[in-house]
């Protein structure tokens, strides 16, 4: 009996970062429901250049391929390589899964508008295109409720100190410079401690003055800030898995796709830096806390207006021109998110997680997650875990 053959694949990707170790955990998680591959990998920083082994000769690679210099180099690697960066750099094509960017603005927008803002920053480095494309789709998704946003670039320079100092005083002149309240989202989760460390120097309130949150969540560097930061949770852990499911296709002589496999964003992991509401009306802003804090219990709007001396008339009004949605509309969303938050984060039980979110039944449940995200609870939290 002859024993099966294990595909050889390297992986050079970070192990320094949430998002590096959870797209591993993907890949692992995707080899081992076939049998098990033989993957060889290094802990290596961010920004480290990922090199194989001298003399490896294996079948597969996955790797982040961010610049120029990286793609060169893989073009000469032996074996099937499938990028997981959202870089795009002229000349250098290889089949793709990686994060869909603009469905990442779209979800971050949302967030921040729900929290009542209509000021906005974006803090970015420069010269990258993929930034840009973030940074553009945030914009236009601001521009569908008419409103703008500012842009903040990242200084560039030699003398990491000493750029950086500088950085900070660039920052801090067009934080106080912004109309207050506002909410900035940064390209990165660190780049939204830079813009914390900023505020703390001119003593500016987060987030009642300036709300932050970080276009991706890494949950050690989030929590550990101060305030605890927001973030949006770009499911790296799906696109490792789904990374290493289009390899083994082409191992075994699939064709390429013509296009990147975007995979969308789930949810909004939701922290200290932006848990505010940027609302003037008392009445609506205590209207709208009411339903954050007891949408897990059987409200309806009848128990908003016994908590807010308002006509139904004017609920629903001052809700469509805040939030462009009913109270009805409004409790249902809240709902919705807490129970993605259960499904991504515990082993709830379904039906567990439809009581704890106020829907009640898994029926009621199932029907608001497929009416909304075209998913059922079992398969959203698939998803979210890569599986």
């Amino acid at each position: 009996m002859t024993s099966r053959r294990c595909p050889q694949i390297a992986l050079l990707v970070d192990t320094a970062t949430d998002w590096g170790r959870r797209m591993i955990r993907g890949i692992g998680r995707y080899a081992q429901q076939q049998g098990g591959w033989d993957i060889w990998l290094e802990q290596r920083c961010q920004h480290a250049p990922g090199r194989l082994p001298p003399g490896w000769r294996g079948d597969g690679i996955v790797a982040r391929v961010a610049d120029r210099a990286m793609g060169r180099y893989l073009a000469e690697a032996p074996g099937v390589v499938v990028n997981v960066s959202a870089a795009r750099i002229p000349g250098v094509e290889f089949p793709t899964v990686t994060a869909d960017l603009r469905a990442a603005a779209r979800l971050a927008a949302g967030h921040l508008l729900d929290q009542g803002f209509r000021h906005f920053g974006y803090f970015a480095p420069v010269g990258l295109s993929y930034v840009d494309i973030h940074y553009r789709s945030f914009v236009e998704h601001l521009a569908e409720a008419g409103l703008t946003c500012d842009l903040f670039r990242a200084r560039r320079g030699k003398g990491a100190r000493a750029t950086w100092r500088r950085q900070q005083d660039d920052l801090r002149q067009w934080l106080q410079g912004l109309p207050k309240p506002v909410a900035v989202l940064t390209w990165t989760s660190d780049r939204g401690r830079e813009v914390l460390y900023a505020c703390r120097a001119l003593g500016l309130l987060v987030p009642e003055q300036v709300a932050v949150m970080g276009g991706d969540e890494d949950s050690l560097l989030c929590e550990t800030c101060n305030p605890p930061l927001s973030g949006v949770a770009l499911t790296s852990e799906r696109i490792g898995y789904d990374a290493a499911a289009l390899l083994d296709r082409l191992l075994h002589g699939a064709p390429c796709p013509a296009e990147p496999i975007l995979i969308e964003p789930t949810r909004v992991v939701v922290r200290q830096s932006t848990d505010t509401l940027a609302i003037t009306d008392p009445d609506l802003a205590r209207a709208i806390a009411f339903i954050r804090t007891q949408a897990a219990t059987p409200i309806q709007v009848s128990d908003v207006l016994r908590d807010v001396a308002v006509s139904r008339s004017w609920l629903e009004r001052r809700f469509q021109e805040a939030l462009g949605r009913s109270p009805a509309e409004e409790i249902r969303r809240v709902r919705l998110e807490r129970a993605k938050q259960l499904l991504a984060d515990t082993e709830l039980p379904v039906p567990q997680v439809a009581a704890a979110s106020g829907f009640g039944s898994r029926e009621y449940l199932a029907y608001a997650f497929r009416h909304a995200t075209s998913l059922t609870p079992r398969e959203f939290r698939q998803r979210v875990r890569g599986r």
